[in-house]
């Protein structure tokens, strides 16, 4: 497991996610975003998300895309990893899944939910790599 030490000794690291609902991965390369700093930054400065890729933000209680330059597929989860919501194809400057449910969200390239079937209720898997 490689795992890379932030200043507050949280850890970010790379995730594989699995929808156990469904049995299909969703995402093989993602990025775990939960210190303050890749929490801040996420996906910002970016041109993009390659495919199997993606960004799972926790905690968090939604997302902007404000300054973002491509669109993304954005998944709410709450504190069991089960889907409350999800926003396809999310241009710039907007704001989804605000919720006091919203325990994490997943930020992946746009076209994957549709590609995935992640539907409200699914419960997704994560594994660290």
């Amino acid at each position: 497991m490689q795992l890379r030490k932030e200043g507050s000794g949280r850890t970010s690291g790379s995730v594989v996610i699995t929808d156990g609902s469904k049995g299909k991965v969703v995402c093989a390369q993602g990025k775990l975003a939960n210190t303050f700093r890749t929490r801040l930054f996420g996906l910002l400065g970016r041109k993009g998300l390659e495919a199997g890729s993606g960004l799972l933000i926790q905690p968090s209680s939604g997302v902007h895309t404000f300054g973002m330059s491509f669109p993304i597929d954005i998944v709410t989860l709450d504190r069991n990893r089960r889907v409350i919501g999800v926003f396809e194809n999310t241009g710039a400057w907007t704001i989804r899944g605000l919720s006091l449910k919203t325990r994490s969200v997943l930020e992946l390239p746009a076209g994957r939910i549709r590609e995935c079937c992640i539907e409200p209720g699914d419960e997704l898997i994560v594994e660290r790599c």
